[in-house]
């Protein structure tokens, strides 16, 4: 049978060669898999969720129900694999198998497997609060894990590259200085999860919520807040001050500080409309 590639998964690979060849090549990695690791496959996960890796229910030859990832080429997941060994299912979902050389993972299953997003967006904040706070820890050197100003970097340069499209180039500087600023000059960095939100959090058995989907950057820990609250849309357009404070109060972190990164993201992180949401929120954060 043909395998079943989802819709989003597509969608993210069309416009990239390095993408689409690895896309080509998928069945075979899955097939691989399937044979080196002893799995009996469900049809793979569909939905806006999956458009950076190929991802399936699994069952084990001894009866272990699991999950299959296959990771497309993607600089900020790179190093997935080492932040879930590093977490070690504390409080992320374990890793049971992995394969670096073909950006495999087998994954212990969250069941029910219910989205966090399902809950009051309040609700979500206690949740990912306390998750974040457990993820938050200082790696041992050596470590393999990237400074997130690599990743900042990387913004700043497809932001340049997209000045054409600026609606307020003041705004935009303005927020490029601060992502510099921001993403340097700490000494106490830890390893951070930098895509943990509600649609990244799933109900399991184990324990009654777990982290899917780590990105590992060390860095400030700060920045961590800003993805969570640039998904409760509708709070920060109404009354954003009060929902970052609140976050931050349940964070026991510095609130100015977690300001200054939701302005810097909504003011300058790259997008193709920059008269979206973001851009309003970027001057209401700048007063």
């Amino acid at each position: 049978m043909p395998l079943a590639i989802p819709t989003s998964l597509a969608a993210s690979c069309r416009h990239s060669p390095a993408r689409s060849a690895w896309l080509g090549g998928l069945p075979d990695v899955v097939e691989e898999l399937t044979q080196q690791w002893s799995l009996e496959l469900e049809p793979p996960f569909d939905g806006p969720e999956v458009s950076a890796a190929w991802v399936a229910p699994a069952e084990r030859a001894d009866g272990t129900r699991a999950v299959l990832k296959v990771s497309m080429p993607h600089m900020e997941a790179d190093h997935e694999i080492d932040g879930l060994r590093f977490w070690d299912g504390d409080p992320t979902v374990r890793l049971l198998e992995a394969d670096q050389a073909l950006s495999a993972m087998l994954l212990e299953r969250c069941e029910p497997g219910t989205w966090l997003r399902s809950v009051p967006e309040e609700e979500q904040d206690v949740v990912i609060a306390g998750l974040l706070r457990r993820m938050w820890r200082v790696p041992a050197h050596p470590h393999p894990f990237r400074p997130l100003s690599d990743a900042i970097d990387l913004w700043i340069e497809e932001t340049l590259a997209n000045k054409a499209r600026w609606s307020d180039a003041g705004l935009v500087r303005e927020g490029l200085r601060l992502f510099q600023e921001l993403s340097r000059g700490q000494s106490d960095y830890m390893l951070l999860a930098t895509d943990l939100h509600a649609g990244n959090v799933l109900a399991a058995r184990r324990e009654s919520w777990l982290v899917i989907d780590p990105k590992p950057f060390v860095g400030d820990p700060l920045y961590d807040a800003t993805q969570h609250l640039l998904n409760c849309e509708q709070r920060m357009r109404q009354a954003p001050i009060a929902t970052i404070d609140r976050f931050a109060d349940l964070l026991d972190v510095d609130a100015e500080r977690v300001r200054s990164w939701m302005f810097a993201r909504a003011a300058a992180e790259n997008r193709d409309d920059w008269d979206d949401w973001w851009t309003g929120l970027a001057k209401q954060l700048r007063g």
